[in-house]
């Protein structure tokens, strides 16, 4: 670019004044400026959204892979890619970012300090997605809650209780705590304990047991079942029963079994004991 000087020398710039040419000259710098800023957001976001497709259709490829945590990262990599994109154009008109880059730094330093539950919400929620130790449609025990899983958010995992009411637990609290998953397995081990009296014939009580929980078509034979005596109670003598099923059939197996032994003792003569009272009214003299 000739310089002022050369601009005055020249037979076109005759006549004119100083301002007229540094006007003319700013006005050149400013359009040159504006036309940088308007090639690098064209790029930046034309970058960015080229970024946060490929990320989303990672996640599509693998269905192991969660839609929803890759969507996120997706869309954080878009903001952070334009919000680049800005600095550099600031940057164009002179402005300096590194003051911008501070302030920038100390506002989100104290929105994390006021938002700090919700993110700690958020980054558990990342973790859940990640690792995936729950899914939709197990039925879990967490933050002493159980019920069937029904969505896992950023924010909160829902649960469905036993009786079909929504549950909102944070997944802070999810995350930060002990999870029991009932749905991992595909088999579980039923157990129950059946007293019965001291006079009764152990070998037929245990023969009755047995019988009636194997004839059960929900009962597994391998692994085999235990049932032994475990223990001498204060008024009973205790069988240990264990015995394998599927997970799903867990809850309503267990509990007709219950029905079904007791009943089956009761028919076979079998003496189940529980606790009495005797009281003694004393004769008035």
């Amino acid at each position: 670019m000739e310089t002022l000087n050369e601009l005055m020398s020249t037979e076109i710039w005759q006549g004119r004044s100083v301002f007229d040419i540094l006007t003319l000259e700013s006005m050149a710098s400013a359009a040159g400026s504006v036309l940088g800023a308007i090639t690098i957001l064209f790029v930046g976001w034309t970058v960015s959204v080229w970024i946060q497709g490929r990320i989303v259709r990672l996640s599509k490829k693998n269905k192991h892979l969660d839609d929803m945590l890759f969507e996120f990262l997706a869309s954080i990599a878009r903001y952070v890619i334009m919000g680049f994109t800005i600095l550099f154009v600031l940057n164009t008109f002179g402005v300096q970012t590194t003051s911008v880059v501070a302030i920038i730094g100390a506002a989100g330093l104290a929105i994390g300090l006021a938002l700090q539950g919700t993110l700690s919400n958020v980054a558990a929620g990342v973790m859940l997605i990640l690792f995936r130790p729950i899914k939709i449609g197990d039925f879990v025990e967490v933050s002493g809650e159980m019920g069937t899983v029904k969505e896992i958010s950023l924010n909160f995992t829902e649960l469905a209780d036993l009786s079909n009411v929504q549950v909102i637990v944070p997944n802070a609290q999810v995350w930060g705590n002990i999870i029991t998953n009932y749905s991992t397995n595909g088999t579980r081990r039923a157990e129950w304990t059946f007293g019965v009296g001291y006079g009764v014939n152990l070998k037929a009580a245990e023969e009755i047991i047995r019988e009636t929980i194997m004839a059960d078509e929900r009962s597994y034979t391998e692994p085999a079942p235990f049932i032994q005596v475990t223990n001498l109670g204060d008024s009973s003598v205790d069988f240990l029963v264990r015995v394998w099923c599927d997970a799903s059939v867990y809850f309503g197996y267990r509990a007709d079994m219950t029905r079904n032994v007791k009943e089956a003792l009761d028919a076979g003569g079998i003496d189940i004991p529980f606790p009495t009272r005797t009281m003694v009214q004393a004769k008035s003299v």
